[in-house]
């Protein structure tokens, strides 16, 4: 059974695909500031942890933005089709392209979308990924059912999510990068308004425990919340119950 979800759209929001679009050719350098540089090995281990994929499933990457995580997931699982889906048209733009320069057009389809109503039947998916797009959702808890619903019973829903650490030997040094670093340069490679509000999104989003706790609300079981390098970015994958 497809039980679609009616959101409010309101694209020129902070955090919405109106300023995704102003930043959509900054948007990959951007990544690099923000992770330290360390973000295509925190997409690999994403990528890995959807596992296992068969021939003809159909693997969903939310928040796709420039097809990144996509285009990863694609080469990883030849065998599947890949959907990636985000609100922004400016970042799919040049997620097309390198779609194209990729020569995966036969595996894999950008579409616009919004995380709180996927246009997915239900169990449609054998997984799940989302990098980097989870904070900028304003209904967390309905996007993670959509999530749930269209995920078939034993499949991966995986996010990637920048943290600002608390603990840790590195942490100060962490925190001091966000707060001090990514503004200077953030201004360069994004704009005032992106990168501020981009900073606060992060120290705004919730510790880990929480947000694992949110993911097992919405109908995840074995829930589990990986910090990365030096907790500058936590991986949470959770699965779909069997059924029975």
């Amino acid at each position: 059974m497809t039980t679609m979800t009616t959101v409010e759209m309101n694209p020129s929001r902070p955090g919405g695909p109106e300023m995704f679009d102003r930043i959509a050719k900054r948007y990959d350098r951007l990544n690099r500031v923000l992770s330290f540089g360390l973000d295509r090995l925190w997409r690999r281990n994403l990528v890995r942890s959807i596992a296992p994929i068969t021939a003809g499933d159909r693997i969903l990457d939310l928040a796709t933005g420039t097809a990144d995580v996509a285009l990863s997931v694609a080469k990883a699982y030849p065998e599947a089709t890949v959907i990636g889906l985000d609100p922004s048209e400016g970042m799919l733009a040049i997620g097309h392209t390198k779609v194209a320069r990729a020569q995966l057009n036969e595996s894999v389809e950008l579409v616009v979308g919004d995380a709180r109503a996927l246009p997915f039947d239900d169990d449609h998916i054998a997984g799940v990924t989302m990098a980097f797009g989870i904070r900028n959702v304003p209904d967390r808890d309905l996007a993670l059912r959509e999530m749930v619903r269209v995920t078939r019973p034993g499949g991966a829903v995986s996010i990637l999510e920048l943290a600002e650490p608390t603990q840790g030997p590195f942490a100060s040094l962490a925190r001091a990068h966000v707060h001090h670093v990514v503004p200077r340069i953030g201004r360069i490679v994004a704009g005032t308004e992106a990168y501020r509000y981009l900073q606060e999104s992060i120290a705004a989003f919730p510790p880990a425990e929480l947000f694992r706790e949110q993911m097992e609300r919405a109908g995840l079981v074995d829930v589990t919340a990986t910090a990365q390098t030096f907790a500058t970015a936590t991986l949470y994958t959770g699965r779909v119950p069997l059924a029975g």
